[in-house]
């Protein structure tokens, strides 16, 4: 079955970015010239995504105008002949009726979030994106995932990478059953275990593809780890009942941009490759160097 519909949950409060995320989603922090979630956005119309959904809260009304049309800013645009900028600004737009925005009252979760939106997805696979997370390389990793769907057939699938040994209580982490070293297939998956009781290094990151029974799977009234309705703890019953949980290990370099210095990596990297900011990056650097 074909993945046309792509889930961004976006109601996160931010919080390791305060105060800057106080009036700001924590989602349109810029990396390069776009936000974070215009960056995942175009990961999934990379991958052949037609519709858009986006689980919002309070103060999240950035994100839903940053996708609509701005007929004052593009009038102006193109009175002064500025084609480059106003064909930025048109290129963003989500038509009409592909882009969805629904609320998530409490932050109670991914899962939760991802319960959110049951009605709206129906019976098929969905992708699922965070944002936070930046994968950057020669293939989007949206496209990559639904390859591996497509190629092994019905199961869940998440991203995954080997993470540091103390680094596994910040991850679900994969109970590896079979690995031919590109997709992983687990016995179950544990949620930020302590480094002394995790079952392997192998951490998901924030890309999944996954199966329409998640809905049913998620329970809204059981609270996991950090007191969250957590998505892993749906995997779980699926996996026992004959749903096949992967692994996918993408080709590409992932940024953590829900942490500060995740982000400023993104940065550095994206101006790096950026014909306009490399050569200006580079005399930054030289200059912070010889004052050091």
């Amino acid at each position: 079955m074909k993945i046309k519909t792509a889930v961004f949950p976006v109601a996160g409060l931010g919080t390791r970015f305060l105060p800057a995320t106080k009036a700001i989603p924590k989602e349109m922090l810029i990396v390069g010239d776009r936000p974070l979630i215009q960056h995942a956005v175009e990961e999934a119309k990379a991958a052949g995504i037609e519709r858009f959904i986006f689980v919002t809260s309070q103060g999240k009304t950035a994100i839903e105008d940053h996708f609509d049309t701005n007929q004052l800013l593009e009038r102006t645009l193109a009175e002064r002949d500025k084609k480059k900028e106003l064909e930025k600004v048109q290129s963003l737009q989500l038509a009409p009726g592909d882009a969805i925005f629904i609320r998530q009252q409490q932050p109670l979760g991914l899962g939760h979030a991802v319960w959110c939106v049951r009605n709206l997805v129906g019976n098929e696979p969905f992708a699922l994106l965070l944002a936070d997370d930046i994968i950057m390389g020669a293939a989007p990793c949206t496209a990559q995932m639904i390859d591996a769907y497509t190629k092994y057939g019905r199961g869940n699938y998440t991203a995954v990478m080997d993470v540091e040994p103390d680094h596994v209580s910040r991850y679900g982490i994969l109970d590896i059953a079979e690995d031919d070293g590109f997709l992983v297939k687990a016995r179950h998956v544990v949620e930020k275990p302590k480094p002394s009781e995790s079952p392997s290094r192998t951490a998901i990151v924030g890309r999944y593809i996954l199966d329409p029974m998640t809905f049913d799977k998620i329970n809204i009234h059981k609270f996991g780890v950090s007191k969250e309705i957590q998505l892993t703890d749906a995997f779980r019953p699926m996996i026992d009942e004959g749903v096949p949980f992967y692994g996918v290990r993408f080709a590409g370099q992932r940024y953590d941009c829900g942490t500060k210095e995740g982000w400023l990596e993104a940065n550095v990297v994206n101006a790096y490759h950026s014909d306009d900011m490399q050569e200006h990056l580079l005399k930054t650097l030289k200059t912070l160097r010889i004052k050091d």
